[in-house]
């Protein structure tokens, strides 16, 4: 792979946070500009408190973020442009059709009436949207919720997209068309970070995978590197992840 002269989507240097206890702790991570990488870890380990923080969401007590070198802290604003969150509950307003919600966000972004309502369409249709597109929000299914939020996450055209367990719940055929459009968007140079619990997805569908235990990075890489780290040339990533946790306990992290 050829180096890269543009600024890598998101450095973390030494993140921390801490409520009654310490949930992040020396935090360093680097994902490239383009990058499909799959955040992973047992339940508790830190990584919707990770991503929120690089959302904006929540604020670090220690420690740098950068979004394509535009440092969160000292430029919030300007970070934000650039990136979407999708978190695993839709955020949707319930008396909005799919197309009113997606021309509100825009209109949020200060993007034009007539480039809104363009994008609003071409998102709804790209989503496989279209039959419901003017039905109230509050009467669709969790499937058609989750793919009318990340249709107002990509509506301000982000460069790098951060979900956090978007497949919850999805039936087979919605789960399929939200992962086509994630890697379209790779493919188009967007980079994706994504947590999940559905490790199968995971092998197929990132480039690097980094694993989080007690609010730490302990392992990060390829299939392939992550397979050299424990010895074992064919296993999957189930069987990787799971040594990797187990040499490192877990913590009661938020």
């Amino acid at each position: 792979m050829p180096v890269s002269v543009h600024p890598p989507a998101l450095v973390i240097s030494g993140l921390a946070k801490s409520y009654d206890r310490p949930v992040i702790t020396g935090l360093d991570l680097t994902v490239n500009a383009g990058e499909f990488y799959a955040l992973l870890g047992p339940n508790g380990a830190g990584k919707t408190t990770i991503l929120r923080m690089v959302a904006g969401l929540l604020q670090p007590d220690a420690g740098t973020i950068a979004v394509f070198g535009t440092d969160t802290a000292r430029d919030p604003l300007a970070a934000r442009r650039v990136t979407a969150w999708v978190s695993d509950e839709p955020m949707v307003y319930d008396r909005l059709t799919p197309l009113e919600y997606l021309e509100f966000v825009a209109g949020l972004w200060q993007i034009p009436a007539g480039d809104a309502r363009r994008r609003a369409r071409d998102l709804i249709e790209w989503l496989g949207l279209s039959q419901h597109a003017d039905a109230f929000c509050g009467g669709l299914s969790k499937g058609m919720l989750q793919k009318v939020a990340l249709a107002g996450a990509l509506v301000h055209d982000p460069r790098l997209i951060i979900l956090d367990e978007p497949l919850t719940g999805l039936d087979a055929g919605s789960a399929r068309q939200v992962k086509d459009v994630l890697i379209e968007k790779v493919r188009g140079g967007v980079t994706v970070i994504m947590t999940t619990h559905i490790l199968e997805v995971a092998e197929r569908m990132a480039e690097r995978i980094g694993v989080v235990s007690r609010g730490r990075l302990v392992a990060e890489g390829t299939l392939a590197e992550l397979r050299a780290r424990i010895g074992r040339g064919n296993t999957s990533l189930e069987e990787i992840f799971l040594d990797l946790v187990a040499a490192s306990p877990e913590t009661a992290a938020a």
